[in-house]
């Protein structure tokens, strides 16, 4: 009876274990803003606004998801020694974000590129930045009319590339089903380096940095 008992213990400290292995593989928040800080600096050049914190408040674009913080769920601090001292590997990790393969240096390139005509869009406030990452023009009336569909054109292209590069960084980093999270940093990171006196979208409405 005893040993039938302690294999069955033994089956079911092995379930946990696998399940800890499965759910310690969380998304690194902090690698990711740190490597979108990185990339969206090098997009915004001289008009990047410096060192700043990640934003807060009503900047913040919203609450991250739970998964993007922690772990899914804490394990018991006995079951966690087991884990570490069996699965070593299976403890949770939180590497750098890997931004510099040939399709993200090539979208940068575009982004960059394309930035220096849409930064007097940005800062006659005709384009604001959205919650989601992507931008809008929020305001056509201040763009000459001769001039506004070459704005419609680029704000199309930098969508169409922005979209491109939150699958991209989540691609090439090992985890597609990270594309949500990194785009809702990079949503925060746009706000956070761009200059005083741009748009920006949050809880709905437009607020000007």
């Amino acid at each position: 009876m005893s040993f039938r008992f302690l294999n069955f213990g033994l089956i079911i400290l092995f379930m946990v274990i696998s399940a800890c292995v499965t759910v310690n593989v969380y998304f690194p928040e902090s690698a990711a803003q740190r490597a979108a800080d990185i990339f969206i600096r090098d997009v915004y050049g001289e008009d990047a606004s410096g060192n700043q914190p990640a934003p807060s408040g009503e900047q913040s674009m919203g609450e991250q998801p739970q998964s993007s913080r922690s772990p899914a769920f804490v394990i018991d601090k006995g079951i966690a020694h087991v884990v570490n001292f069996l699965f070593p590997a299976a403890h949770a990790q939180a590497p750098d974000i890997n931004i510099q393969t040939p399709a993200i240096n090539s979208l940068k390139g575009a982004m960059s590129a394309r930035h220096q005509k849409l930064k007097s869009g940005y800062s006659s406030g005709a384009v604001g930045m959205a919650s989601t990452g992507l931008i809008v023009l929020r305001d056509a009336k201040a763009v000459p009319l001769k001039t506004r569909n070459q704005i419609k054109q680029l704000v199309v292209q930098e969508n169409k590339d922005r979209n491109k590069l939150y699958a991209e960084v989540a691609k090439a980093n090992g985890h597609p089903e990270w594309e949500k999270e990194i785009r809702a940093i990079f949503a925060q990171r746009w706000v956070g380096n761009a200059p005083s006196g741009w748009w920006f979208e949050s809880g709905g409405a437009w607020k000007q940095k």
